[in-house]
C-alpha cells in the first residue's frame, strides 16, 4: 500500500510538472518577444517625403527654422507638380504655415549655425485641397487585409517579431492610395493566426473565418526577401506581390543598398513601389476580390419555380378529385332512406 501511494505521488508530481511546462510554452508563444506595430492613423493629409535641406542661420534654432520653411516651399512645389503636372505659383511662408499639418524628421544634423536634414511635410487636406483643387480619392478597392512576409537567412517572418518590412507598412500613409488596406498590428494571438504558412492554405472556409475577424474581403501578400552578400556588405532586397487565397502573382522588383544600415530606407522605398504595383493591378482589373470568399443567398432558378408550381397544381387537382369522390350523390341518399324491395309508384292522374 505504501509503494502504491509513493508511485501515485510520483505520477501526480510528473504530470503537474509537465502541465506547468506545457502552459509555459504556450504562454511563451503568445507573449514571446515584443511584437506588434500599430499602424499610424491615415487621416487623409497630403504627404511629401524625402525633402533635403541644407541651410545656414544665425544660430542652431534659426538655421532649423529656415530649414523647415525651405522644406515647406520645396514640398508644396513637388505636391503641385504631382497633382497638375506643371509648375504652379509659389505661396508665402505664412500661407504655408497655415496649411502645414506636421513636419516629419527623417534625418537631421544640427550644427552651431548649420542645419542639414531630410524631412517630410504633411499638408492639411481640407485647407490644401482647396488651393490644389482636389478633394480626395474617388474610387477605392474592397477592404484588403495586408500580410507582409519577410524572408531573412531563409526563415520566413510575419508577426513573430518586429521587422523593418512590418514597420515600413505600419507607418505608410494610405490616404492617397486607391487600395483600402486593412493592416493587422500583429499583437496578441494574431501572430499565431497570421503566419507564413497561411498563404499556402486554400480552404475558403478557413480564409473566410479569418477575413471576417478583420472586416476584409480578400488578402494581399507583399513578400520581401533579404539577401546579404557578406557581413557588412551590400544587401539585395527581392520583392514580390501576391494576392488571394490562391496566392496569385502580381509582380516583382529588386532593390539594393550598400549595407545593413540602409535596409529601413530600402523598405520604405519598396512599400511605395509595392503600393503603386497594387494600384496598377487594381486599375487593370487583375486585382479583384475572390467571389468564392463572399457568401451569397441561394438563388432559385426559374425551372425550379415552374416545377414547384406544377407540383402545387397537381396536389390541388388531386384534393379536388378526392373531395368530389367523397361527396354522396342524391340517388345514394335516397337508396339509403328507402328499404330495398319497396318500389316507388309514379303519381296517378286525378279523374
Amino acid at each position: 500500500m505504501t509503494n502504491l501511494r509513493k508511485n501515485w505521488f510520483r505520477i501526480t508530481a510528473i504530470g503537474l510538472a509537465l502541465s506547468l511546462v506545457g502552459g509555459g510554452i504556450v504562454g511563451a508563444q503568445i507573449e514571446g518577444p515584443k511584437r506588434g506595430i500599430a499602424p499610424i492613423a491615415s487621416a487623409g493629409d497630403f504627404e511629401v517625403t524625402g525633402v533635403s535641406v541644407n541651410v545656414v542661420g544665425d544660430n542652431a534654432f534659426d538655421a532649423r527654422k529656415k530649414g523647415w520653411e525651405q522644406a515647406q516651399r520645396i514640398a508644396w512645389a513637388a505636391l503641385w507638380r504631382k497633382t497638375h503636372n506643371n509648375v504652379g505659383a509659389s505661396l508665402s511662408d505664412s500661407t504655408l504655415d497655415g496649411i502645414t499639418a506636421a513636419i516629419v524628421v527623417e534625418q537631421e544634423q544640427i550644427g552651431p549655425r548649420r542645419y542639414v536634414a531630410k524631412l517630410g511635410v504633411l499638408f492639411d487636406r481640407a485647407r490644401a485641397g482647396q488651393l490644389l483643387g482636389v478633394s480626395g480619392v474617388s474610387r477605392r478597392s474592397a477592404p484588403l487585409m495586408l500580410l507582409p512576409i519577410t524572408y531573412s537567412a531563409g526563415a520566413p517572418t510575419v508577426f513573430e517579431q518586429r521587422t523593418s518590412w512590418q514597420r515600413s507598412w505600419a507607418k505608410f500613409r494610405t490616404a492617397d492610395s486607391t487600395i483600402d488596406y486593412v493592416r493587422p498590428s500583429g499583437a496578441g494571438g494574431e501572430s499565431l493566426l497570421l503566419n507564413a504558412g497561411q498563404p499556402e492554405r486554400r480552404s475558403r472556409i478557413w480564409w473566410r473565418t479569418i477575413l471576417d475577424q478583420f472586416g476584409a474581403a480578400d488578402v494581399i501578400i507583399p513578400i520581401a526577401r533579404i539577401e546579404r552578400q557578406w557581413p557588412g556588405g551590400p544587401v539585395i532586397g527581392r520583392f514580390s506581390a501576391r494576392y488571394g487565397p490562391d496566392n496569385k502573382f502580381l509582380g516583382a522588383f529588386t532593390l539594393r543598398t550598400t549595407n545593413s544600415a540602409g535596409i529601413p530606407a530600402m523598405m520604405d522605398q519598396a512599400v511605395l513601389r509595392m503600393d503603386q504595383l497594387f494600384q496598377s493591378a487594381l486599375a487593370s482589373g487583375r486585382l479583384r476580390a475572390d467571389a468564392s470568399l463572399v457568401l451569397e443567398p441561394e438563388v432559385v432558378e426559374e425551372e425550379d419555380l415552374e416545377s414547384a408550381g406544377e407540383d402545387a397544381a397537381a396536389e390541388d387537382q388531386t384534393g379536388t378529385d378526392l373531395q368530389k369522390s367523397a361527396a354522396p350523390s342524391l340517388d345514394d341518399v335516397v337508396r339509403s332512406i328507402v328499404p330495398e324491395g319497396q318500389a316507388t309508384s309514379a303519381p296517378q292522374p286525378r279523374p
